[in-house]
């Protein structure tokens, strides 16, 4: 394996903020509890953070790329200040069934499919087997066991049931944070 380090795979919309419906202004957007506490321990043990979203609200017409990365530039300065370096932001706008124009797509990089971690794995090269996803939707634990990413976390409440499994189910990042050292 080499010096590979493993990395934090953050879904966005439900783990590192409130999911309300395609979020895409600053002034929607609110911090999940727990969310600079877990990535911060997770750069003290050598992991890198990189968040990997399905953006099908570019694909649906309702915002816009340029309008995403001035949200995710504007993201990631705020964890910059809390002492987070995001390694990178991957995000897919296409949807095969809901996209208009050439938005309206396949891509191997819209979760389920496992694009877009396999894309961080080449860019910033990581060890998957090492690393950790969380993610809130069963699209989200779909892509990290293709990819085989290591640990799979899902931030959902326990009598939420998905497929395939989670290696752990919990409901807030505060407790996550506590078991980050027991899932490497």
């Amino acid at each position: 394996m080499g010096n590979k380090r493993g990395a934090l795979f953050l879904d966005r919309d439900g783990v590192i903020n409130v999911e309300t419906n395609y979020v895409y202004r600053i002034n929607d957007f609110m911090f999940i509890d727990g969310i600079f506490d877990l990535c911060r321990s997770a750069i003290a043990v050598g992991m890198a953070i990189v968040v990997v979203t399905n953006q099908a609200g570019i694909g649906r017409g309702y915002y816009t790329e340029d309008q995403f990365c001035e949200l995710s530039d504007w993201m990631c300065e705020r964890f910059s200040e809390e002492g987070v370096n995001i390694s990178g932001v991957y995000f897919c706008p296409y949807h095969a069934e809901h996209g208009i124009g050439k938005y309206k797509a396949d891509s191997f990089d819209r979760k389920p499919n496992p694009g877009m971690i396999l894309r961080a794995r080449d860019d910033l090269g990581l060890s998957l087997e090492d690393s950790i996803l969380v993610g809130d939707k069963a699209s989200d634990m779909i892509a990290a066991r293709t990819a085989k990413v290591g640990k799979v976390v899902l931030m959902a409440p326990p009598h939420i049931v998905v497929s395939p499994q989670p290696d752990l189910q919990l409901d807030c990042l505060l407790t996550i944070n506590e078991i980050l050292f027991h899932l490497r």
